[in-house]
């Protein structure tokens, strides 16, 4: 239960407005419509972060099911959500026309929040079911609740939370909750703002504990706005930190302690590693305790209470093995004490049949002083089927010349075999991201 007021001050801020989270136990962003929703599987739909915020705050405990869509799904994309949860309401954004799909209700969501006219609906245990990044294949739709998405939750008073993810994506929700859970407050980005604007923000705010993927990260390291904050943790997930990552940010945020959460949307929240180091310590893989975690042919097996129920929509595999283990699809290597990530299963790119991870190449490129971020994909060739490309960020200073990208696949050369060096080098000023803060593999 998310809405009870507790008159701890909590606080959600975007760029456009503040939610004060103690008013929802007499305020709220449905108005009449509320009580429409009652015990019904609704699709949320709207493009602002704060309505969104306020909508999942007031439909805990009182919708059977939350559908989350993507910021900016298509009408297909939206139907085939609404198909896939059965779902037959749905919320939109009260400033935009409401989406054409077929369910039997719609409510606008409205900000600034209204008083209710009646009490609160009973409480319900609601289901929430959000999509998968489809980071290797097409999106799948997962079923969660509230116990499974806070199980890591271990609040602390006086945490001023902020996120570069979207909340409506598995990584935002989890820091959303977890300020909502606690006496935290709560900055979001905002998809119209540049990283600069948002550090300031973040900076004006106070916020102690910031998370955010990698490649969000590497951006920071980029800005000239990155000494706005003075963390007090650092939170990298979503993607793999590599060492080079993980080395500027201890470096630029000394007194904050530099973390990589690994989670996924259907495995919950695995672990937490903050010893400095990429990958995780050998000892993590163990069968028993609240996290049981496997290697099966050199893929993450994870078991815990954290994990979603099931996948929702019609032929939906299976989610668990018969053990309770969720496959996670990411690949690991055992290196002396510590496994380190070596990419996603369904990324391979398959050079004469050779197998490349692009997250390996890449952290061999990252390892260079030169470099800043880099981003590994497959070019067509019609004589090995597929080649290695790379675009490169440098770091200030460097020089954008044939002398620099010598050097760096000399060092990536001497790092990998010789299959895995990009084929094809350029220097870019910022590289494509996914809407959830990914680097977009696409070439």
């Amino acid at each position: 239960m998310i809405a009870s007021g507790c008159g701890c001050g909590r606080r959600v801020a975007t760029r456009d407005f503040t939610l004060d989270v103690d008013r929802f136990a007499a305020a709220g962003s449905l108005g009449d419509g509320l009580a429409r929703l009652e015990g019904r599987s609704v699709l949320l739909a709207v493009g602002d972060m704060a309505k969104a915020a306020a909508a999942l705050i007031d439909l805990d405990g009182v919708a059977r099911q939350i559908v989350l869509s993507p910021a900016g799904a298509s009408p297909d994309a939206l139907a085939a959500l609404a198909r896939a949860a059965a779902a037959d309401a749905l919320v939109y954004d009260s400033d935009a026309p409401a989406p054409q799909i077929d369910v039997a209700t719609r409510v606008a969501c409205r900000l600034p929040l209204a008083p209710l006219a009646a009490p609160r609906p009973a409480r319900l245990v609601t289901e929430w079911a959000m999509p998968t990044s489809g980071t290797s294949g097409p999106p799948k739709l997962v079923a969660h609740t509230l116990a499974t998405l806070t199980a890591a939750f271990r609040p602390a008073a006086g945490e001023r939370w902020a996120t570069f993810y979207d909340i409506r994506r598995y990584g935002g929700l989890q820091i959303l909750l977890r300020a909502l859970t606690g006496a935290e407050s709560l900055t979001l980005s905002d998809p119209r703002e540049g990283v600069e604007a948002f550090l300031v923000r973040l900076g004006e705010a106070g916020a102690t504990h910031i998370s955010g993927t990698p490649s969000h990260w590497r951006k920071v390291l980029m800005s000239g706005e990155a000494r706005r904050i003075a963390p007090q943790r650092v939170r990298l997930s979503g993607e793999i930190a590599d060492d080079a990552v993980i080395a500027g940010l201890s470096a630029l945020y000394p007194n904050a302690r530099v973390e990589h959460a690994y989670a996924s949307t259907e495995a919950g929240v695995a672990f937490v590693v903050s010893d400095g180091r990429a990958g995780f310590p050998a000892g993590f893989v163990a069968e028993d305790g609240e996290v049981a975690l496997r290697v099966v042919d050199d893929v993450l097996r994870v078991r815990s209470n954290r994990a979603a129920l099931r996948y929702l929509g019609a032929d939906a595999p299976a989610l668990k093995d018969s053990d309770g283990f969720v496959d996670t699809g990411d690949v690991v290597a055992l290196s002396g004490d510590r496994y380190l990530f070596v990419g996603r299963r369904g990324g391979i790119i398959n050079v004469g049949g050779a197998k490349v991870h692009p997250e390996e190449v890449e952290a061999a490129l990252n390892a260079h002083a030169a470099v800043r971020a880099s981003r590994v994909f497959a070019r067509k060739s019609p004589i090995t089927g597929a080649l290695v490309a790379a675009e490169i960020v440098l770091r200030d200073g460097a020089a954008a010349d044939e002398v620099t990208k010598r050097d760096i696949l000399a060092a990536c050369r001497a790092a990998l075999p010789a299959y895995k060096a990009p084929s094809f080098l350029t220097f870019v000023a910022e590289l494509p991201m996914t809407d959830g803060g990914k680097v977009a593999r696409h070439g």
